[in-house]
């Protein structure tokens, strides 16, 4: 077989794949668009869209066009912007730290976001200032942080920053806790608990308009630096080597995953394994050339998400899981085999 013959090595082989990759995330909107207490037609679903998009006239019931724009369409955009996000993360923090274990869930980053959010959420810290947002992101750098600081302490090297990274985000689950615990009146507790497990039942229109640029605008950015993360695999002394900015670099992506990381819990709480497992498929499909696997990772954990979300509105009748309830149900068994197989080089 010839070097270009394949989606791990040929362009025109990672051109099919990501034209079926998107056609996939299609027809996982359409599936989620189309699946819940009320079916709704994949036809009714294109007219409404035609109707809106571009005007035309075809006669659609009131409660399926309330149901697919007021509900269903802003959820499945969420989760698929959500889902890209935070795959690229995992894809960034594994490829800078050289740990294939690593991603926002795992070292803490999310935690922290989630203690930024519930302490503007409870507390009402900066009101009118800053925002959840805000709250998640100055949460998410304070974590990683203390995780680097951990590391540093400890000797760094791969074992230390996970470890450190496990114990960042008990701290910070702890502090949420507390938070919740002595602060929080019985109603706000149950709603905040529940987000913290992820969930996606309150999002709006707003909510795309906040996560959808931000993830598009991460891409962006992670793509210009695709063939710096290409070389910070042969560790940093050899990145400088190449001529490669190391401190400036590691500042941009570290923040990015930060940014990245606080939009998503913002919106839709605590999600775990998806960066950690969607980099690894993707890595499996396409290689680990990051000019590949970063659309590559983006797709399929969009993809993931908007399929996740069908799965927690539709495997107990009448009750909604939360979705991180089943991405760690999906996630945890594929964790424990990168679990094993990082006692070697991958």
């Amino acid at each position: 077989m010839s070097k270009d013959a394949g989606p791990r090595n040929g362009w025109g082989g990672f051109a099919v794949l990501s034209l079926l990759s998107m056609t996939a995330l299609t027809l996982a909107i359409g599936l989620a668009l189309s699946i819940g207490e009320i079916a709704i037609p994949l036809r009714t679903i294109a007219e409404a869209v035609a109707n809106r998009m571009f005007g035309t006239s075809f006669a659609i019931k009131p409660i399926h066009e309330g149901i697919i724009w007021d509900y269903r369409l802003s959820r499945a955009l969420v989760s698929a912007g959500s889902g890209a996000a935070l795959a690229m993360t995992g894809a960034i923090l594994q490829a800078l730290l050289r740990n294939p274990l690593a991603e926002p869930y795992v070292l803490g980053i999310s935690a922290g976001a989630s203690t930024g959010a519930v302490a503007i959420m409870i507390f009402g810290i900066g009101s009118g200032v800053l925002t959840l947002s805000t709250g998640a992101f100055f949460g998410a750098v304070a974590a990683f942080g203390l995780v680097s600081l951990l590391a540093a302490g400890a000797g760094g090297g791969a074992d230390r920053i996970i470890l450190a990274g496990v114990a960042g985000s008990q701290l910070f689950n702890a502090l949420t806790s507390y938070i919740v615990t002595t602060s929080a009146n019985a109603e706000q507790a149950r709603g905040i608990m529940f987000w913290l497990l992820g969930s996606l039942s309150g999002v709006r229109w707003t909510d795309v308009l906040l996560v959808t640029p931000i993830a598009a605008g991460g891409f962006v950015i992670c793509m210009l630096h695709a063939r710096v993360l290409d070389a910070f695999a042969f560790g940093t002394d050899s990145a400088a080597a190449l001529g490669v900015p190391v401190k400036r670099v590691r500042l941009t992506l570290l923040g990015l995953t930060a940014v990245l990381t606080a939009a998503v819990v913002s919106i839709v709480g605590s999600i775990g394994f998806v960066g950690l497992v969607i980099p690894h498929a993707a890595r499996f499909l396409v290689g680990p050339a990051h000019e590949r696997l970063l659309p590559t990772t983006a797709l399929i954990g969009a993809i993931f998400m908007v399929l996740a979300d069908v799965v927690s509105r539709t495997i107990i009748p009448q009750q909604v899981l939360p979705i991180g309830v089943v991405t760690a149900l999906f996630g945890a068994p594929v964790f424990a085999v990168i679990l094993y197989k990082a006692r070697r080089p991958l």
